[in-house]
């Protein structure tokens, strides 16, 4: 599957992870939809992708933990008749810590965003991605979501999201079953925050001793959205050799 003049929505857009499956996907010639909390981080990415590459990705201010936010968004886009042939579910909010250093608003708001907010988007935008007959869904979860992971700093509330996310993503494949849209996931340890923005970092070869890079995890991506569609990339797990387990 080429990417070019594929319509493809990246939650989480703004830095990191989801700022580097942006810049990959335009210089491939996708035409993309960016979200993310902060709209100067995802404006100023979709500047420099416009420069670029000479098309400017659109860009929505999203707060996936506003269950109203997610659907105002999607319907939106649905009113609009957008086209979206792939749907990145990137965005995750990072609690740290122990149980007891948490208010209720921030476990609330934690789980909110990574299991109810990506599943409300999912489900408002499912129409639109059915209507390309070739849909794929892309879940950028975490070996945080796994049975057993360590939990090297993750909070309770966010061990249970990604876990929430993993049933999310199990749930929807069977769902779906049947129908034009695949369910893809991806489980990543420790990443090291790169970007293609800056050649030679993005192109230089890691040691074996290294974590993992934003790198990997896109050329992940693309690899589970171009198989044939007769296949699904259901559970890829991520692993560097350091043994370090990451917090997507």
């Amino acid at each position: 599957m080429s990417f070019k003049n594929k319509h493809i929505l990246i939650t989480g857009a703004g830095r990191g992870l989801g700022a580097a499956f942006a810049v990959v996907l335009a210089d491939l010639g996708a035409n993309l939809i960016l979200t993310a909390r902060n709209t100067q981080n995802v404006k100023a990415l979709a500047e420099s992708i416009r420069l670029r590459t000479g098309n400017a990705p659109a860009t929505f201010k999203l707060d996936l933990a506003d269950a109203g936010d997610v659907t105002q968004l999607a319907k939106k886009l649905r009113d609009e008749n957008r086209p979206l042939d792939i749907l990145i579910n990137n965005a995750a909010t990072w609690l740290p810590g122990a149980m007891t250093e948490h208010d209720a608003y921030a476990i609330s708001t934690t789980i909110a965003a990574n299991v109810t907010g990506t599943l409300l988007l999912t489900r408002g935008l499912l129409p639109l991605l059915e209507a390309t007959n070739a849909g794929d869904i892309l879940n950028i979860v975490s070996v945080s979501g796994m049975v057993n992971a360590p939990l090297q700093g993750a909070s309770v509330a966010y061990i249970a999201s990604k876990h929430g996310q993993t049933g999310m993503t199990d749930a929807l494949r069977q769902e779906l079953r049947g129908r034009p849209v695949r369910v893809n996931a991806l489980y990543p340890t420790f990443i090291k925050d790169i970007s293609p923005l800056n050649a030679a970092e993005w192109n230089a070869v890691p040691g074996p001793d290294s974590w993992i890079t934003n790198r990997d995890v896109v050329e992940a991506g693309i690899f589970a959205l171009t198989r044939p569609r007769h296949l699904t990339v259901a559970n890829m797990v991520l692993e560097s050799d350091t043994g370090n387990f990451h917090t997507h």
